[in-house]
C-alpha cells in the first residue's frame, strides 16, 4: 500500500511502505529522525534517533546510544495519519522513502502546504 501526503489541495503517492521523516529542532539545533513502516492501514512509528538532547528533545530511558544517536522504538507506534505544521523560519520537515529521494516536503508538495497529512492511501 503506497503512502500519501497531502497539503494545499495536492496530492502526492509515494509508492512506498517503508519513509523516514526527519527535522531539526529550531532552538537546540539537534536532528531527530523517525522510522516509519505501513502496515494495513495503518502507521507504525518502528524506530525513534535523536543525535542529543536539549529542551523538549530528552530521549526516553530505554534509549540507547548507537553511532551519536539516541535510538529507540517508541510504544503505541500506530497512527491513523500524521499531520505536520510547517513554518517557514523552522525550517522543513525532510521525506525520505526507498522509491523517492530526500527531500524537503516543500519539493514535494506546494510550498504553501500547511498542514501536510502523510496517511495510507486509499
Amino acid at each position: 500500500m503506497p503512502v500519501c501526503l497531502a497539503g494545499a489541495g495536492a496530492l502526492l503517492r509515494v509508492a512506498a511502505t517503508t519513509f523516514t521523516l526527519s527535522w531539526t529542532h529550531t532552538i537546540e539545533k539537534i536532528p531527530w529522525v523517525e522510522s516509519w513502516a505501513i502496515s494495513d492501514k495503518t502507521l507504525l512509528l518502528t524506530e525513534a534517533r535523536v543525535k542529543g538532547s536539549g529542551a523538549g528533545m530528552e530521549p526516553p530511558p530505554e534509549a540507547r546510544l548507537v553511532d551519536g544517536w539516541y535510538v529507540w522504538h517508541p510504544e503505541n507506534p500506530q497512527r491513523r495519519e500524521i499531520v505536520l505544521r510547517r513554518e517557514p523560519v523552522a525550517g522543513d520537515w525532510t521525506f525520505c522513502a526507498p522509491t523517492v529521494p530526500c527531500a524537503p516536503l516543500g519539493k514535494l508538495l506546494p510550498q504553501d502546504a500547511d498542514p501536510v497529512t502523510i496517511k495510507p492511501c486509499d
